[in-house]
């Protein structure tokens, strides 16, 4: 069993930045594949980031060059810094490790 605490949504206006946090219980992070996927309003949950368990890391065409997914083993965590923000970028952020367990998420607003 995973248990996922995301952190670090908010109010952003457009061009601003945002780093989500999510926070894993249990021994074996390490050994998932880590993922952050959004829903916003009305729409259908969707793929933003993945890494791997050998740090490589992929990225949806919608936010490729803007935002950069990283993960400390040590600390359990993965990460999401996201920069030059766009008000479509507004959503509920989850983490997913496997695509097994999920986070309550966390949200991120870009409004001027």
């Amino acid at each position: 069993q995973v248990q996922l605490v995301e952190s670090g949504g908010g109010l952003v206006q457009p061009g601003g930045s945002l780093r989500l946090s999510c926070a894993a219980s249990g021994r074996i992070f390490s050994r998932y594949t880590m993922g952050w996927f959004r829903q916003a309003p009305g729409k259908q949950r969707e793929w933003v980031a993945s890494i791997n368990t050998v740090d490589n890391t992929y990225y949806a065409d919608s936010v490729k060059g803007r935002f950069t997914i990283s993960r400390d083993n040590a600390k359990n965590t993965v990460y999401l810094q996201m920069s030059s923000l766009k008000l479509e970028d507004t959503a509920v952020y989850y983490c997913s490790a496997g695509s097994q367990y999920w986070g309550q998420g966390t949200q991120v607003t870009v409004s001027s």
